[in-house]
């Protein structure tokens, strides 16, 4: 390795101090800050570009890479010829050859926000000498989150294959780029006069197949793979094509760098844009960006924005890793009277996303407790910013995910937020610890009880969880209140878990049954309340107390027992207490139930406390009565969908998606939630997507409107 252990750690904390503006970095000579940044960012391009596993977000080496370039305008004599300001990036290895790019790829200039966009408008017109006011032509599309290659073609064959390198050397890699089967081995470029030519590309992984790449490593018990980008990155360096072949890489093509005719003269000036070059690539086979929906030509700034923020926003629905938009002139002429600097093309710019993954210490591991007791490790990390939002707790899941990634309290740790799902700890950064890191030692008491009295953690066989087996601090029966209230239980609209604790913390709430004798004049007196508020509340359990008993059922937080099954069980008693005489076997007799679920309902309605709480509740209004709800609606033995399956996608106008669906199967039909080979019927409301160009790719599927839907139900 290039770095010694040492090394590592001393230049991880010294980028620190830099991000941090710590004071003491101010005190140093503007010549040992210049020599410091350069051996950062020099490190930081070794962990990137040669070992593909960053230990800094793109964001911090981004302000680095600005925070040298700052100290070098203002003192221009200490310059150095091998600035990272004065070169891309190197990812050269020995074990591949070295081969000279016909022309160089050089880096991006970044951007964050709609200003920095304005500004780079600006500048292009003033390097242009253009009017302020004249709009520009920008082609917009995805910045693609993999490796970059190089392939060459001469006489419309592909005779070599290359890594970005440092922008003016690559790796050959022709053997590896042959089995991406989205790189074709020939292609007519003498249609259009073209007798060699370079094309500059991204190579990927599809996020599903990078999931099923690390679900088969998990099964065979091999280290799971970080993010597809390394994944794709590391790829084309393996030296066995066959092994690449297996790693499902796919190259989107993204422009055309170099094109010459037979006597060597240049055939880009015949090509008047960035759009007609692409237009041209995807006449050839490759596969590029696609017209209109990846990739738009804007007629001006304001258009350009537009388009990346509404593409932000979409990131996570698009089947590749993104991390931006690249905004580049389209007229190819203007982007030769802008001109280029030794780093990047000025008419050109990536506009950057808000960061997915980042770095950061964990301090910390504080536990919770849920409704069934199961006992959930939260990393307390750093305060870091992912995705826009400030991340400090990180779920750790289970005793299983700490020891599976050897966490350890103090270690330097990779962290994503995807979306707005939860962050997520990826893995701990093994090469920056330095000895002082502790062991996370799971308990083995309920470290949530307050009491005097421990409660020993239990973990059943085939699950991953230890859970607090009899709760004697209450924490467990106010998680249960949370969820009997919730959207997918009860239903108890305006009684939100803030308002729960609340109630738990004034002594009015310690089982669900208490939800059912709130005393709303002093509800009312509360602040923050009022008394229409406290109507309001009151209405909301009002009708909550006439819900059918399968949201009753779910509502109990019996463990494994879910919707679906609350649903069938529903449909076979009169009454819920009926369930008191129901053993086991009872339960798996009936088609879907199994006997882990089976055993933990027999034991609840078997346990006379739960049995008066719930007599308590019917006392208090609420139904334990089957309702016509909880009652199947027989499917039509002739209707119009009979032994069909069906789809519904986009946006209904008549009726919602559940209505639809309700009456489809009534109908006959049966619904799914996929297009593939399976499925017959796809109703396609407005700004139907992806699932209606699949199915009509298919062409197995017959796709009706929603008028034809329900004409076809009238008859």
């Amino acid at each position: 390795m290039m770095y010694s252990k040492e090394e590592q750690q001393s230049l991880y904390s010294l980028s620190k101090s830099y991000l941090a503006a710590e004071s003491a970095i101010h005190q140093q000579s503007a010549d040992q800050r210049l020599n410091e940044l350069r051996q950062l960012l020099i490190y930081h391009e070794y962990r990137y570009y040669i070992l593909n596993d960053p230990v800094v977000s793109d964001y911090e080496y981004d302000q680095l890479y600005k925070l040298l370039e700052r100290l070098e305008a203002e003192h221009p004599s200490l310059v150095t010829p091998d600035s990272p300001t004065q070169r891309v990036s190197s990812d050269l290895i020995d074990d591949f050859p070295s081969v000279e790019h016909l022309t160089p790829m050089l880096s991006l200039a970044n951007s964050y926000n709609a200003e920095d966009l304005i500004e780079f408008d600006q500048q292009i017109k003033r390097y242009a000498n253009l009017p302020e006011g004249e709009p520009i032509a920008y082609a917009v599309e995805p910045k693609f989150d993999g490796g970059s290659i190089a392939v060459v073609y001469e006489n419309d064959q592909l005779v070599r294959g290359a890594t970005r390198g440092n922008g003016k050397m690559g790796e050959e890699m022709t053997a590896n780029a042959r089995v991406i089967r989205s790189v074709p081995l020939s292609a007519k470029f003498s249609r259009f006069g073209i007798a060699k030519a370079e094309l500059r590309g991204e190579v990927l992984i599809r996020k599903d197949v990078f999931e099923q790449l690390n679900a088969a490593r998990q099964k065979e018990g091999l280290t799971l793979f970080a993010n597809a980008r390394n994944t794709a990155t590391g790829a084309l360096r393996m030296k066995d094509p066959q092994e690449v072949s297996r790693r499902g890489l796919e190259a989107f093509i993204y422009t055309l760098g170099y094109a010459a005719g037979q006597a060597g003269e240049s055939v880009l000036p015949s090509l008047a844009s960035h759009k007609e070059s692409l237009d041209m690539l995807h006449q050839l086979g490759f596969k590029v960006p696609e017209e209109g929906r990846e990739r738009k030509v804007c007629q001006n700034i304001q258009e350009v924005v537009a388009f990346c923020e509404a593409w932000q926003e979409k990131r996570e629905e698009y089947p590749y890793e993104i991390d931006g938009m690249v905004v580049k002139v389209n007229d190819r002429v203007l982007q030769e009277r802008t001109g280029y600097t030794s780093h990047h093309p000025r008419w050109a710019i990536a506009y950057k996303f808000k960061a997915k993954q980042a770095t950061s210490k964990l301090l910390n591991v504080a536990y919770q407790v849920g409704k069934i007791g199961s006992i959930t490790p939260v990393a307390k990390i750093e305060p870091v910013q992912l995705a826009g939002v400030t991340v400090s707790s990180v779920s750790l899941h289970n005793e299983d995910f700490i020891t599976g990634k050897d966490l350890r309290l103090g270690d330097t740790v990779l962290v994503e937020r995807a979306g707005d799902v939860i962050p997520y700890i990826v893995k701990a950064m093994d090469d920056l610890r330095d000895g002082s890191e502790q062991p996370i030692v799971f308990p083995k008491n309920c470290p949530i009880n307050d009491t005097e009295e421990p409660v020993e953690l239990v973990r059943a066989e085939g699950e991953a969880a230890w859970r607090c087996p009899s709760c004697v601090c209450g924490a467990q029966n106010l998680q249960q209140i949370v969820f009997h209230v919730s959207k997918n239980a009860m239903d108890i609209d305006g009684m939100g878990k803030s308002i729960i604790e609340r109630f738990f913390e004034l002594g009015w709430l310690r089982t669900i049954a208490d939800v059912y004798r709130l005393d709303y004049g002093k509800i009312a007196e509360l602040e923050g309340f009022g008394q229409k508020s406290a109507d309001n509340l009151k209405a909301a359990i009002e009708k909550a107390k006439q819900n059918p008993i399968h949201r009753l059922l779910h509502s109990l937080a019996i463990h494994h027992l879910g919707r679906k099954v609350s649903s069938i069980i529903a449909a076979e008693i009169n009454h819920v207490l009926d369930l008191a005489d129901w053993t086991a076997e009872d339960f798996t007799n009936i088609k879907d139930v199994g006997p882990v679920v089976a055993e933990n309902i027999a034991a609840y309605f078997k346990d006379e406390h739960h049995l008066n709480m719930l007599r308590e509740m019917e006392s208090l209004g609420v139904n334990l009565h089957q309702t016509e709800e909880d009652i199947p609606k027989a499917a039509s033995g002739d209707g119009p969908f009979v032994g069909k399956t069906i789809l519904f996608t986009g946006s209904l106008q008549t009726m919602s998606r559940k209505e639809a669906q309700a009456k489809a199967e009534a109908a006959g039909a049966k619904n799914i939630s996929a297009v593939s080979g399976n499925l017959d019927v796809l109703v396609a409301g407005e700004k139907a997507g992806s699932k209606l160009k699949k199915a009509q790719a298919l062409g197995t599927v017959e796709i009706m409107s929603e008028e034809e839907f329900l004409a076809r139900l009238a008859g």
